[in-house]
């Protein structure tokens, strides 16, 4: 069977970071306003005052410090709270396309590929910012790539599923090289007035190249030994924003056309779900959990990552095991765990053993075993 290697990442990361200070500057403002516009009814307990955020509540409850966003401004004008990103015509480069092409020519560059090595591309994120054309075929279009793009979304799961499909195309022989691209602007689904979610999402984009290994031409290349993937349905991470809205206008507004979690409830189930999910995995591949070298986990929360390190260990991870990039990037759904691959593989030597994996809505999951190569 044809094996198939990563032989290249890139990260686009936006200019513009806001860091807990400021959003919860922001946040206890509108709080403040809330409930000073509300006073008479709160008095009369027709209804509850909403509470003030902390620094120390973000920290403690997630792990993040600050986080990359693709507008400030909004966000933390207390009279917006959103990103304000301008409406760019048909004949501009989409805002996803753009952050694609980004991290693609990154990716690319350190792959040592052209426009022309590549066969394929695929689009894998969490929320695209319209249902045709594809955002894969604009960007294929904008590197100038012949073959084709399709776009998918498995929400947090986006790039592990991106890359089992990408791996499947290339050991049939369908395809010699596939370049992956995660754009993610969570910072347009968060509702940023909701307490216990307004500090969770940054914006970001990822890029990964998948080829043959006989067509790979450079250094320290990460074979894949082995993919897999998992989903279960939930409504316990949710949003209902799409295009059946305006048929149902008395929804049009609801916070569940955000981002909603039960946050509780998520972590209970979805960490023992990913636990066992790479334990089985391993055991199935013929691998043993303690020659994992590093594990680049999905970066929502420090506490989750934690709990599956020790599982799947069996002891806390030692520093530099299982990279966490949640306090300055906070959790960019797909990307995070490629991020934390993307920064935090370099050092590695070759014959290392390392896991990439994703879980999020749905529920999915998904885990990448690799390989360093020499």
């Amino acid at each position: 069977m044809t094996k198939v290697v990563i032989s290249g990442t890139g990260v686009f990361t936006p200019s513009q970071s806001v860091s807990n200070a400021e959003l919860v500057e922001s946040f206890n403002t509108y709080v403040r306003r809330h409930n000073e516009k509300h006073a008479d009814a709160i008095a009369r307990g027709e209804m509850e005052p909403l509470a003030e955020s902390s620094v120390e509540f973000i920290v403690k409850a997630s792990g993040i410090e600050a986080r990359y966003v693709m507008d400030k401004s909004g966000i933390v004008d207390p009279e917006i709270m959103a990103p304000r990103l301008r409406q760019r015509s048909n004949d501009e480069p989409s805002i996803l396309a753009e952050m694609s092409v980004d991290a693609a020519n990154k990716a690319m560059k350190r792959a040592g590929k052209t426009a022309a090595d590549i066969d394929a591309v695929l689009v894998a994120c969490s929320n695209l910012e319209r249902p045709y054309p594809a955002i894969a075929v604009e960007v294929q279009d904008l590197l100038g790539i012949e073959g084709f793009g399709f776009d998918m979304n498995v929400a947090c799961s986006s790039a592990t599923f991106g890359i089992q499909t990408a791996y499947d195309m290339l050991r049939s022989g369908s395809v010699d090289c596939v370049l992956i691209v995660d754009p993610e602007i969570c910072s347009g689904h968060l509702n940023f007035r909701d307490r216990d979610s307004h500090f969770i999402f940054g914006d970001v984009c990822t890029a990964i190249i998948l080829e043959r290994e006989e067509t790979c031409t450079v250094e320290g290349a990460w074979e894949i030994l082995g993919t897999r993937l998992l989903t279960k349905f939930s409504n316990n991470i949710r949003n209902n924003f799409g295009f059946l809205n305006r048929a149902t206008p008395e929804g049009i507004g609801a916070k569940d056309k955000l981002f909603v979690q039960e946050g509780r409830k998520v972590f209970k189930e979805v960490v023992p779900m990913v636990s066992q999910l790479i334990l089985e995995h391993m055991a199935d591949a013929g691998l043993d959990p303690k020659d994992l070298k590093r594990m680049w986990l999905h970066q929502a929360n420090k506490s989750m990552n934690d709990f599956i390190g020790r599982k799947v260990l069996g002891r806390d991870p030692e520093p530099g095991e299982q990279p966490n990039i949640l306090q300055e990037y906070a959790n960019t759904s797909s990307a995070g765990s490629i991020i934390a691959f993307s920064k935090f593989s370099e050092d590695m030597k070759p014959g290392d053993l390392g896991l990439i994996c994703s879980f999020g809505a749905g529920y999915s999951a998904g885990n990448v075993l690799v390989r360093k190569r020499a």
